[in-house]
């Protein structure tokens, strides 16, 4: 199973966007399952719902810190070329769907209402996102910046 496949089923069990694609890659990371749910868990919908940077992206994110990140914190060439990275990835995203910001991909208002209170996940709510399909192009990315290189 491919991650982007992986990452779209996780999303269908119920993770949040950012929890399917951190989660698809937990193993490359050197995380059960849980762990990578857990550290990913107050980045979905925009961050914690507040429809800010998707979810999505977060999770990439957090795939490459993990798998490329840097922690010498003292080293400028090595934090310049992880934002580079991380940047590049999110550009690729951006490419494919105009945006990275949650609310401008689920077509809402820039002052929509910011509730804690996640939606039950019905088949409407599976028909009205595009959010599996933005968790498997986030893991594809990923996958190809992280793993194939």
């Amino acid at each position: 199973m491919s991650k982007a496949e992986k990452a779209k089923e996780l999303f269908m069990q119920g993770a949040n966007c950012a929890q399917a694609v951190f989660g698809a890659f937990a193993e490359e990371c050197g995380l059960t399952q849980e762990e990578a749910f857990r550290i990913a868990s107050g980045f979905g919908a925009g961050l914690a719902r507040m429809r800010e940077v998707c979810g999505t992206v977060s999770g990439m994110t957090l795939v490459a810190n993990y798998l490329r990140g840097n922690g010498n914190i003292t080293d400028k060439a090595a934090k310049d070329a992880h934002y580079d990275l991380v940047q590049k990835m999110a550009e690729a995203f951006k490419a494919e769907t105009g945006s990275i910001v949650c609310r401008v991909l689920l077509g809402l208002p820039g002052d929509c209402p910011q509730s804690p209170v996640s939606e039950n996940r019905t088949p409407q709510f599976y028909r009205k996102r595009p959010c599996a399909e933005l968790c498997a192009l986030s893991a594809s990315i990923a996958e190809k910046y992280l793993l194939e290189k």
